[in-house]
């Protein structure tokens, strides 16, 4: 028994002493949230140095991955898609209304090449809209685009990504 609780030990202790610049987040179905929820979480993100991988949908406020997450951390799979609107506050009855303060806040951390793209598609607003495919490709660089053999094969023998779903998402399901 002793033994066994020093190989657990030690295994948790090489676990520990993995850097966190070698972690990945992996966002697969996000509903979004709240903006200082994904404010925190972010901006911790960018500190620690990992990397995120945007394997589905990725929607409302978990969209500011974009804007607080370093350029060559983030990458998308095909399956990714980003989803915007214009930020929302319950009113006094409990109704959903624009905030303007929250949308401007939205506004201020996207990329201006994804200020462009979501100008081109109608601005926030109330409606979602979507990107996707070829108009994602040209915003976030692919996952898979570009690997060499050797980097697959090495990125195989790592340890597998963390796997992040927000409270929303997860509560939404019930």
């Amino acid at each position: 028994m002793r033994i066994r609780g020093g190989v657990l030990l030690g295994a948790a202790v090489v676990a520990l002493s993995v850097t966190s610049a070698s972690a990945t987040m992996r966002i697969s179905e996000d509903r979004g949230g709240q903006i200082g929820h994904y404010l925190q979480t972010f901006s911790a993100v960018r500190s620690s140095g990992e990397s995120v991988v945007i394997d589905g949908n990725c929607l409302s406020a978990c969209t500011l991955v974009l804007g607080l997450v370093p350029h060559e951390k983030i990458c998308a799979t095909q399956r990714a898609r980003l989803g915007f609107h214009a930020a929302w506050m319950p009113d006094r009855d409990g109704r959903p209304i624009t905030s303007p303060l929250g949308t401007d806040a939205l506004w201020s951390i996207y990329p201006a090449s994804v200020r462009r793209w979501i100008n081109r598609h109608g601005g926030l607003s109330r409606k979602m809209i979507y990107m996707q495919g070829r108009e994602l490709g040209g915003i976030v660089a692919s996952c898979d685009r570009g690997e060499s053999y050797q980097a697959r094969s090495e990125r195989r023998m790592m340890p597998q990504p963390v796997r992040y779903e927000s409270a929303s998402a997860s509560s939404d399901r019930h």
